[in-house]
């Protein structure tokens, strides 16, 4: 029954599940950071790059990132967290590599939305079977690999946009390491947990409406997406408009978003890191959420504070400010000991998505803001409301560290 289950946190399964993670961030941060260049180089104007093509590129992408963990979600459950994970590799593996051939706005459009619909998939599926796979007690030091790997793939895209001068050669090094990532599939088992699952055909697999037609269980799934909201806040608005911010408190020099964006991922790296290894060492995933809660809105007071600051201590308060928030793998690691092994895959890579979906809400609200009160204020209300309401999710969310996941939901 415990064939497919080792005890060393440093298998093939967790090796994939992190390099996967790796590409997938890489990509993302990637796209992020060549939007601009490749969109002027595709013949874009500045003023369709800002309010034309460039907001709708990003729109696209979202809509294939939500679209795809409800679709990579349901097939998880229902045919195998391993089909999810090399099936999101090998698709946006492909997007990338086609992003680097795009001769026009309407082919970009289209692969960034398929690179959307693969990358929605690999952290949730990944998380899911490390946590299957290894016994209880080893479980967080795995998704711990995951997420910090993982998310240094945002240092290497920021590294390689600097070092390789065209755009197009950037996307083909990503596709390129995702295809090779595919050769690892051989020596990868599938998770007994799902396996026994199928056995059991009266069990209902991946049923995603399942999540919302029981309200203790829709109640539990939106806290689950909750917790992951001050990452996106801080990440997709303190740091992405980080010159604004900037300018606003008098920074002594002017500020790039891209650097910004570059320490603060760095500083997440060694958040991942820590907050998996002290989530193992105090036994418990509510305590170290809490911690590092509190840690994000003195960081965020500290960000919005700046007032005449040195260029280099601002983008030390980016690092910090990054470390703060670097609880993401604690964060998909509740929501996917959160669930019975039937809807584990469809919570674990749905609520990531749906947390980074709410990013336009996020940003929306925090736009609309500024119609009555100042820039900085308006920063600081959203950083209060997503601290808050993370914070609540996390006092009222039940503990799962040590949880026995071997069980299904009644569905």
């Amino acid at each position: 029954m415990h064939s497919s289950r080792s005890s060393s946190i440093f298998n093939v399964a967790v090796l994939v599940a992190s390099l996967g993670y790796f590409v997938d961030i890489y990509d993302l941060l990637l796209f992020t950071i060549v939007r601009v260049p490749s969109l002027k180089d595709l013949g874009v104007s500045d003023t369709e790059i800002d309010l034309g093509v460039g907001p709708l590129l990003i729109s696209v992408q979202m809509i294939g990132l939500l679209l795809g963990g409800i679709f990579w979600g349901i097939i998880g459950d229902k045919k195998g967290r391993l089909k999810v994970l090399f099936g999101s590799i090998l698709l946006y593996s492909v997007a990338n590599i086609a992003n680097g051939f795009v001769n026009g706005t309407t082919g970009y459009l289209f692969w960034r939305f398929v690179a959307g619909l693969g990358l929605a998939g690999e952290l949730g599926a990944g998380i899911t079977l490390v946590a299957e796979i290894l016994p209880k007690e080893k479980r967080g030091y795995g998704t711990m690999i995951v997420a910090t790997v993982g998310v240094s793939g945002a240092v290497a895209a920021n590294l390689v946009a600097k070092l390789v001068p065209d755009w197009r050669y950037c996307y083909f090094i990503g596709g390129g390491l995702g295809l090779l990532l595919l050769f690892l599939r051989v020596s990868v088992m599938e998770s007994h947990m799902f396996n026994n699952t199928v056995g059991n055909n009266p069990v209902s697999r991946g049923n995603f409406l399942a999540l919302f037609s029981d309200r203790q269980r829709f109640f539990k799934y939106l806290k689950c997406t909750l917790l992951g909201t001050p990452t996106w806040f801080v990440v997709g608005v303190l740091v992405a408009f980080s010159n604004k911010f900037a300018h606003e408190m008098g920074v002594k020099a002017p500020i790039a978003p891209g650097d910004s964006i570059a320490f603060c991922y760095a500083g997440l790296v060694l958040g991942d890191f820590a907050s998996g290894l002290i989530s193992q060492l105090l036994k418990s995933r509510r305590k170290v959420m809490m911690l590092f809660l509190v840690l994000t809105g003195i960081c965020s007071f500290i960000y919005l504070n700046m007032y005449g600051a040195e260029k280099w201590v601002f983008y030390v308060v980016c690092f910090i400010l990054g470390f703060s928030v670097g609880f993401w793998a604690i964060f998909v690691t509740i929501a996917a000991e959160s669930f019975g092994t039937n809807l584990r895959a469809t919570v674990a890579i749905t609520v990531p998505n749906f947390a980074r979906g709410m990013l336009p809400l996020i940003t929306w609200l925090f736009l609309w803001l500024n119609n009555y009160i100042t820039y900085l204020q308006s920063g600081a209300v959203m950083a209060a409301v997503c601290i808050v309401v993370a914070m609540i999710a996390t006092y009222t969310i039940e503990e799962t560290f040590g949880k026995d996941l071997d069980y299904t939901e009644p569905v």
